[in-house]
């Protein structure tokens, strides 16, 4: 089964024509276009495709007619470095260029404006005989940047990364990017790229740096960007203050964006030239780093890797005040990281991720946390598994292919990956921190450890991994119930839809649907024997921030003779609609369809006024745990059960407990369980039962679990013994005949 996945699409929220008109005047500018709700990334008053990248909607520049390609040959037609200019070989700095003739200067300005332009506006190559661009500051990275292994390469995951990252530098919203991202991807390179691309330019700026120890901050800066700033060619260099080979601060006096072609025909004097008094640091890790400062850029390097006391969250709510000027947004934070385990700062960095997202945005259009989040699998950017047009082989090739170097691929990187992920499979703390470290998945990379878990996060896991290796891929099924023809309270059918709010594995056949008995006008449900339903509801449509928890649904079945399967939930629902009475009427329209109860808890009691109002109190279970003579008015008049009650709360997660050691993962007879909703399973690995509220599918499926077993929540009634008197005469047996004995009362 070939790979298809792709991170980015082409989009088309704004018209052709309005396109050509604006390109023909040059009026695309670099920035947030806030009346198409795109993000311009284009310099030149033009736009070409645009693509949407997590979300994120990017202009890219228009297509030149005239694009630099290596090799006539497409076999041939790739990224390569071009080779430094011999002529430049003895000029170290501005001053040494100073005392060159001026026809020896004019034969090089050409060169020297192309690579300015190349760095400013970015560059058009042939890769494969597909127009391939690159952005300025990916551009300055393959070409001027030396790296732990020499010259980069040209990777197709990091063109997507650089282009990602320019449009959270030209959208004013956005504080920058939360990166999640594989080890060895080149994160720590390219940013400290970009960190001496950007200050070479800049006047009067401080860039700084952090990682999860202040030797990793010291380490990235003496290792990555003093080498960086020192392999840059002299019309890019400005003159440094202090050492070559600085140990914790690189300070820059003249600004290469200073040094231009009239600069030079100019002859302007070095001593003439404006300061440019901008440094790049580092600090050591802590919650106050970089507190009050002003920043122009702000490395985060390895942040879901801070273990407490630091914490990332805290930290980034001071570093993000230096970053602003009132709602100004100055500077912008390459924040990057793999992520540890979740009590190891994993927690911390995930929430930050979280609050990144692009899609949900306050009134000011800006992310919870101002960030913009980036995730790129693995197979995208895995060591060994690039071709030489920077491109992933994720499948075993048919046809040779060759990474960069030369060396053949002759497998593909899933497989790869499998067969690592297999080899740890009876260690799953190996396994999980293998999957953090590589991750497939925004899942893998927020992978707990086993021991921090109620419940058994080892068969949870080999669940989740079993439903993810595409063995599955069939199960599940997206849609929506409906009635039929619109009318209420008649007959109900599933109809598919990708956008649909329900997810079953199973449906009965077409008999047992609709099953639905009528007693003295209240409708009861006619498939009692084979399962039920467990609900989590809410009871107000709307909330003051547009969040607030979710509405769960899961159906579950028991053993029965029917044609059904035993102990599995087949139905999951996880949704807000619109309004609240949307989500009861699905409700309604499953529990009818399938014919089965539902136990819900009443502390939010709508829902269950909403089934009594529609003729189905019978379909509402009452709280197993009591008889019907003690159940409270309101619990007689709709049923469902408490969520107050420490006992409850108890009995709850036991009942998940235990369908988790008998039906998850991998089971005694060497079959997997059949619980196909990863939703569900991620929510069972992180429930926390004093945090209740946060966790709508763990309610949702406990109370499922114990409306199936309800039989052993069954109060035994207590017997008071009392004495018999059986009034049985007692007899004196003396002499020849018995004479009775008169009690003595």
């Amino acid at each position: 089964m070939n790979y298809e996945q792709s991170l980015y699409k082409i989009v088309e929220p704004v018209k052709l024509t309005t396109i050509k008109r604006l390109n023909k005047s040059k009026k695309w500018e670099y920035g947030y276009n806030k009346e198409n709700d795109i993000v311009v990334i284009s310099k030149t008053g033009m736009i070409g495709d645009i693509i949407e990248i997590q979300g994120l909607q990017i202009a890219l520049p228009n297509q030149p007619k005239k694009i630099y390609s290596c090799s006539d040959k497409k076999e041939e037609q790739k990224w390569k470095q071009f080779p430094a200019n011999p002529a430049f070989k003895k000029i170290k700095t501005v001053f040494d260029w100073q005392d060159y003739p001026d026809d020896f200067k004019q034969s090089h300005y050409e060169y020297i404006d192309e690579e300015f332009k190349r760095r400013e506006e970015g560059f058009w190559f042939i890769n494969n005989d597909e127009p391939t661009y690159i952005t300025g500051t990916h551009y300055m990275y393959l070409q001027w940047s030396k790296i732990d292994v020499g010259a980069p390469d040209f990777r197709e995951a990091n063109r997507l990364f650089f282009i990602f990252w320019e449009a959270c530098k030209a959208d004013k919203r956005s504080y920058g990017m939360c990166y999640l991202k594989n080890r060895r991807s080149g994160f720590s390179f390219m940013s400290s790229a970009e960190t001496v691309n950007l200050a070479t330019l800049a006047s009067d700026s401080r860039f700084g740096i952090l990682s999860k120890t202040g030797a990793d901050a010291k380490k990235m800066f003496t290792d990555k960007v003093v080498p960086i700033s020192l392999n840059y060619p002299f019309f890019f260099k400005p003159i440094q203050d202090g050492m070559d080979r600085p140990k914790s601060e690189l300070a820059y006096r003249v600004p290469a964006k200073k040094f231009t072609r009239r600069k030079m025909r100019e002859h302007e004097e070095q001593d003439d030239m404006e300061g440019l008094d901008t440094t790049i640091d580092w600090k050591n890790t802590g919650d106050n780093s970089y507190d009050g400062e002003k920043l122009a850029l702000l490395v985060h390097d390895e942040s879901g890797k801070w273990e407490r006391p630091d914490n990332i969250k805290n930290n980034w709510r001071v570093t993000k005040t230096c970053l602003r000027l009132g709602s100004r947004v100055i500077g912008k934070c390459m924040m990057g990281s793999t992520s540890n385990a979740l009590d190891k700062g994993g927690d911390n960095f995930k929430n930050l991720y979280n609050n990144s997202n692009v899609s949900k945005r306050n009134r000011n259009g800006q992310t919870k946390s101002g960030l913009y989040s980036l995730f790129i699998p693995m197979e995208w950017n895995y060591e060994g598994f690039i071709d030489q047009y920077g491109q992933p082989v994720f499948n075993t090739p048919k046809e040779e292919a060759f990474d960069p170097h030369g060396v053949e691929i002759d497998y593909g990187v899933i497989d790869h990956w499998d067969n690592e992920a297999d080899g740890l499979k009876d260690d799953q703390d190996a396994l999980n921190e293998f999957y953090r470290q590589f991750p497939r998945t925004e899942e893998h990379a927020f992978r707990d450890e086993t021991g921090n878990s109620l419940f058994n996060l080892v068969k949870i896991y080999e669940q989740i991994d079993y439903n993810e290796g595409n063995r599955n891929s069939s199960v599940l099924t997206t849609g929506n119930f409906q009635w039929v023809n619109g009318i209420k309270d008649t007959q109900v059918v599933f109809n598919p839809d990708p956008n649909g709010r329900f997810k079953v594995s199973w449906v009965p056949g077409q008999k047992l649907q609709n099953n639905v008995i009528i007693k003295n006008g209240t409708k009861y449900p006619g498939n009692e024997h084979m399962g039920a339903f467990g609900c989590d509801s809410y009871d107000i449509s709307g909330t003051v921030d547009g969040t607030g928890s979710k509405g769960a649904l899961h159906g579950l079945t028991k053993f029965s003779m029917e044609d059904a399967p035993a102990n599995t939930f087949f139905l999951e629902y996880i949704a807000r609609p619109q309004t609240a009475d949307i989500f009861f009427e699905d409700v309604l329209m499953a529990l009818v369809f399938y014919g089965m109860p539902l136990l819900a808890e009443n502390n939010k009691p709508r829902l269950l006024y909403y089934l009594k109002r529609r003729g189905y109190r019978g379909f509402s279970m009452n709280r197993p745990d009591k008889i019907w003579n003690k159940l409270s008015v309101a619990e007689k008049e709709v049923g469902g059960i408490p969520n107050s009650s420490e006992d409850i709360k108890q009995a709850h997660a036991a009942a998940i407990e235990t369908y988790i050691n008998d039906h998850v993962g991998l089971l005694s007879d060497g079959t997997y369980g059949t619980m196909y909703f990863n939703e569900s399973l991620y929510d069972w690995s992180k429930f926390d039962i004093t945090k209740r509220t946060k966790h709508d599918a763990s309610i949702s499926t406990g109370l499922a679990i114990m409306a199936c077993n309800r039989h052993l929540y069954r109060p035994t009634p207590v017997k008071e013994k009392t004495k018999v008197n059986l009034n049985i005469s007692k007899y004196n047996n003396k002499g020849f005949q018995s004479t009775i004995i008169k009690s003595k009362i």
